[in-house]
């Protein structure tokens, strides 16, 4: 039996989010390690190559205080949510073309879900 198109769309749509849902910030926080060659995440670490990153989950792009961003960085007005993160951390060049961030991305699925489980327990500085 064949699968109606529109019920095999939304199943590619939920696999997504039960592996974000997944996520482990205690494995994320060790694949972060690379990214702190960038980016800080103390709430009142100053923003490094990149910008600081306490308290992204759920803030918009280009926002925090104290990074200058790339102008496609500052008009994007992406709302930081589980999905956005993850398309971004998959290639940030496709989610956000003319972004300072010079990153090729993380292929892995469950890798990029334990960075976003990561980086939804650091809290916020100012933003």
């Amino acid at each position: 039996m064949k699968l109606p198109l529109v019920l095999l769309a939304l199943a590619a749509l939920s696999a997504p989010q039960s592996v974000l849902a997944a996520g482990d910030a205690a494995t994320g926080s060790k694949l972060f390690l690379q990214c702190r060659a960038c980016h800080t995440v103390g709430a009142t670490d100053r923003s490094g190559v990149g910008p600081n990153l306490s308290g992204v989950v759920g803030a918009k792009a280009g926002t925090k205080a104290g990074y200058t961003y790339s102008p496609a960085m500052a008009k994007a007005g992406i709302l930081w949510d589980m999905t956005k993160l993850d398309a971004f951390l998959m290639r940030p060049s496709a989610v956000v073309p003319g972004t300072k961030m010079a990153f090729a991305g993380v292929p892995n699925p469950k890798a990029r879900a334990d960075l976003i489980a990561y980086l939804s327990t650091l809290k916020s500085g100012k933003r």
